[in-house]
């Protein structure tokens, strides 16, 4: 008709310059087109404020130079520094562009796994939107005028004080998975951001020492339409927290994790 107006919010990429650094990664899956990470704890994805090396970006860039050529050294997506489990990187600009295309398309199917506080009746899903915090500009926050956030999640066991669930992204916000389990009222364990500080020092007292959320499995179609599905094994210390630190589930039984 003419006449509208239209208002754009621009988000420029940062720009972000990092060295090669001799960082050892443990590669769940390579080829010439894309590699599967397993994300240890600790371990910063890229340089920032705060984090100017030692990152799985500047490992990235000594395990293979022709990163370089790629934004963020062909990095698709992120994890917390206290997250582990899988990320996935293209290594081509080919790749890089489709698995980018994928992520946007909600073609990428992302499960983790977690434990939180309390004890859930069943599994749901989580539809609220997320923004920046108002006042704490570290954390994220549900905000009727943030971007919309999904999360379906399901539960695996029942503990006398603690849930085990599986968590599937259809969205991938900042902070999501944490935001929303604490937003039902159930955050994650030995979450220092968003937890509940008595019940992180419960958690600690059985043995967790850090936030229990591991990006568990990727799967995603590849350019032959044939399924890529890779899966990472849960750390040495949350297996045990998952096996001994914590009582007898209600329900079932524990299943070994693929």
């Amino acid at each position: 008709m003419g006449g509208e107006l239209i208002e754009l919010q621009a988000e420029p990429e940062v720009s972000v310059v990092a060295a090669p650094e001799p960082i050892a990664l443990d590669i769940v899956y390579e080829d010439d087109a894309l590699m599967a990470i397993n994300k240890p704890v600790g371990l910063v994805v890229h340089p920032g404020a705060g984090n100017p090396r030692g990152t799985l970006m500047n490992g990235l860039l000594h395990h293979a130079a022709e990163l370089d050529r790629l934004p963020r050294a062909g990095i698709i997506h992120r994890l917390d520094k206290e997250t582990t489990g899988l990320l996935l990187i293209g290594k081509t600009l080919e790749a890089h562009t489709a698995l980018v295309r994928l992520l946007a398309d909600r073609e990428i199917a992302r499960r983790y796994v977690a434990i939180c506080n309390g004890v859930l009746t069943g599994g749901g899903t989580i539809d609220e939107p997320i923004g920046r915090h108002p006042v704490d500009r570290k954390r994220m926050s549900v905000r009727p005028e943030g971007k919309p956030a999904v999360t379906h999640y399901t539960v695996l066991h029942r503990f006398a004080a603690h849930t085990h669930i599986s968590v599937a992204l259809e969205t991938g916000r900042t902070h999501q998975i944490r935001v929303h389990t604490q937003t039902m009222g159930h955050p994650l364990v030995i979450d220092e951001r968003y937890g509940d500080k008595d019940a992180n020092r419960r958690a600690g007292k059985l043995g967790l020492k850090r936030l229990f959320l591991h990006a568990q499995s990727i799967a995603f179609p590849d350019k032959s339409g044939n399924e890529l599905h890779f899966t990472a094994p849960l750390a040495d210390d949350l297996d045990d927290f998952l096996s001994h630190g914590l009582r007898t589930p209600k329900s079932t039984k524990r299943r070994k994790q693929k």
